[in-house]
């Protein structure tokens, strides 16, 4: 009979695969388990072929469990929802006080707190970790956000530190994130982010593509270009790649065929939703899940181009000549500039839900996991980090110094790229929200006080003032009456 491995895994879909491919390549045996047998010979067949990698297979969930050393550590790479609850239900029969379970896939914190609790009173402990990178991400090195219970966390401590992300100037993309869901919580988050970037240089695409008439052969070149500056990241780099790559099913270029609809798995909507709960404003993260509903209306939008377009209007309102390069470097600036601000605006939901629940996280340190292995990660994190190094209490990252003087030297071209882009009919709501909430951020005074002013007239909420301490409400209807009145 063969020793007990180190660890084990169950959920063998291609992230699942990948993982535990990479745990093993580590040097760390690890036991595999799915309610479909063939993928667990498919895992272990591609363990052989991979190096002879330390993997053992198992076609029952009970010898699955027995296989592993003691205290078990089992991590779960199942779908959100009933199927964790089923799988926790289905190993959980065979494990014992002190052993482990722990959840990398994408789910709702609560979900996790509310497992966590059940598990505890079995004696098991339970960690959420947050897994970023996609599938190359899990088999080569992915961003690791666990949270949960520390004695678990430490229990595979040194296999996570070799599994994640190795970044040279500042180690492992894992850290112990804090208590209860924050590790679900902040993975949830850093997928709003991701949404807000995604949309973003979609945006910098089409108006670049649309109003500067540039060819896939030069958007391919520009976005080389970018990614070896102030926009170096992986988003960046395979938007580079998007563009060289040939229709192989016919004539052109690939990026052109596929249908403009986006599908989402939900955390992006999550991520709206607790800001709203928390009364953060998060308008770049949603105005890109809004993006993505209205791709989602493509029948609507095709008869809607018809519609507008016998009233005269053609796709692009006004053929302007634009200077090309200037264009260029212009947009540059605005997506930078618009990126500071839907990474402000994610780091304050997670600040605000942190000091809700008593997480304590560390903003600094979430930047510094997500600068490898992740979907976000960009050598612009480096630059967050820091921020929060200079000081934790950091109000916000437009206020930091290098970011405030980032975003001063920057507005002007922001500005010029909006403004050509509403002129042209071009929609660029993740900048145009991004240099909204600038705008709204930076000024003494803000036009609230009407809304208020409103809000005391028709339902006598009250108000305060700036000159006197107190609340105060006002009869409006009846001043207008005297004032009115000759």
């Amino acid at each position: 009979m063969a020793p007990p491995t180190r660890i084990g895994l169950a959920g063998l879909a291609v992230m699942g695969q990948n993982l535990a491919l990479n745990i093993a390549e580590k040097g760390f045996p690890i036991s595999v388990y799915n309610r479909t047998t063939s993928k667990v010979d498919e895992t272990v067949e591609r363990a052989k072929q991979e190096g002879d990698l330390p993997v053992f297979g198992f076609h029952d969930p009970e010898s699955f469990v027995q296989s592993i050393q003691k205290p078990r550590v089992i991590i779960m790479l199942v779908k959100a929802g009933a199927p964790v609850d089923q799988t926790i239900k289905t190993l959980s029969k065979y494990m014992e006080k002190g052993d482990c379970i722990i959840d990398g896939g994408n789910e709702w914190y609560e979900n996790t707190e509310r497992r966590a609790k059940a598990m505890a009173e079995l004696g098991l402990l339970y960690l959420g970790m947050g897994v970023s990178g996609g599938e190359e991400g899990a088999r080569n090195g992915p961003s690791l956000m666990p949270g949960g219970s520390f004695e678990a966390y430490k229990y595979i401590e040194d296999i996570l530190l070799k599994v994640a992300a190795q970044v040279p100037d500042s180690g492992p993309c894992v850290t112990y994130i804090g208590k209860g869901g924050s590790g679900n919580f902040v993975k949830m988050v850093h997928n709003g982010i991701e949404y807000g970037d995604m949309q973003l240089i979609a945006e910098a695409y089409d108006v670049l593509k649309s109003v500067g008439k540039l060819s896939n052969k030069e958007l391919h070149c520009v976005f080389s270009e970018w990614n070896k500056g102030e926009l170096l990241s992986f988003l960046i780099e395979i938007t580079a790649d998007i563009f060289g790559i040939k229709d192989d099913k016919g004539d052109g270029y690939l990026v052109d065929k596929v249908l403009d609809k986006t599908g989402m798995k939900g955390t992006g909507k999550w991520t709206v939703q607790q800001a709203a709960d928390l009364s953060v404003a998060a308008p770049t993260i949603a105005a890109s899940l809004d993006s993505r509903f209205l791709s989602g209306l493509k029948e609507e939008r095709v008869e809607a181009a018809k519609v507008f377009k016998s009233g005269g209007l053609g796709d692009v309102l006004t053929e302007q000549t634009v200077d090309k390069a200037r264009l260029i470097d212009d947009v540059r600036q605005a997506l930078y500039a618009s990126k500071i601000c839907s990474y402000a605006q994610g780091m304050n939901l997670i600040r605000e839900k942190s000091i809700e629940k008593g997480w304590d996280l560390k903003l600094g340190e979430l930047a510094r996991i997500w600068k490898g292995g992740c979907i976000i990660r960009a050598i612009f994190l480096d630059r967050i980090k820091k921020a929060y190094d200079r000081n934790p209490d950091l109000a916000n990252l437009l206020v930091d110094p290098e970011f405030a003087k980032e975003i001063i030297d920057r507005q002007s071209a922001w500005r010029r790229v909006v403004c050509l882009a509403i002129n042209s009919g071009i929609s660029t709501p993740g900048m145009s929200s991004s240099l909204a909430y600038f705008d709204t951020y930076r000024r003494e005074r803000v036009p609230a006080n009407m809304v208020q002013a409103q809000r005391d007239y028709f339902g006598a909420h009250t108000y305060e003032r700036i000159d006197m301490e107190g609340s105060f409400h006002t009869e409006w209807f009846k001043l207008n009456e005297i004032i009115l009145v000759p």
